[in-house]
């Protein structure tokens, strides 16, 4: 398995993600890639949008929510499926966990989404995209991505 990383993504939050590759025996190198941001070279009809937690989810789905969903249409033209992987925590284990999500920017935003409104975002782009939202904790990460893209991860 080859994994290709979006150039875009930051050396300092991928750090733990390319140590899981490099224990594993993956091999990876930065390149940009069209959509998303990592893919693997043996299936390049599948790729991983790494997300850092649901405050950017609702930040990408509420205020960006335009340019995300563009590039889920490229994503659809193009005939790749695209996953969207939320490293929150382990109390969000599914996209149904994501109604009791507390946004912490409801306490200086009163129109800031709710959990539940979020979940209602999720499952209908969900559905409209042909695409998946996941979740993780941080520290599995590198491990969920190997797996997501057909490889077989040790750490679990």
């Amino acid at each position: 398995m080859v994994i290709q990383i979006d150039s875009r993504e930051k050396a300092r939050a991928i750090r733990k993600i390319v140590d899981t590759f490099d224990q594993q025996g993956i091999q990876h190198f930065v390149s940009k890639l069209h959509v998303g941001d990592y893919m693997n070279f043996d299936n390049p009809r599948l790729i991983i949008d790494r997300k850092q937690n649901l405050t950017e989810v609702a930040s990408n789905v509420c205020q960006g929510h335009r340019r995300f969903t563009d590039e889920l249409k490229r994503a659809q033209e193009i005939g790749v499926k695209v996953i969207i992987l939320v490293e929150h925590s382990n109390q969000i284990k599914s996209i149904d966990d994501v109604h009791e999500w507390n946004n912490p920017r409801l306490k200086t935003s009163p129109k800031a989404v709710t959990g539940e409104k979020l979940e209602k975002i999720l499952k209908t782009m969900e559905r409209k995209y042909d695409t998946q939202f996941l979740f993780c904790d941080k520290l599995h990460t590198g491990s969920k991505i190997i797996e997501l893209l057909g490889g077989v991860s040790g750490d679990r």
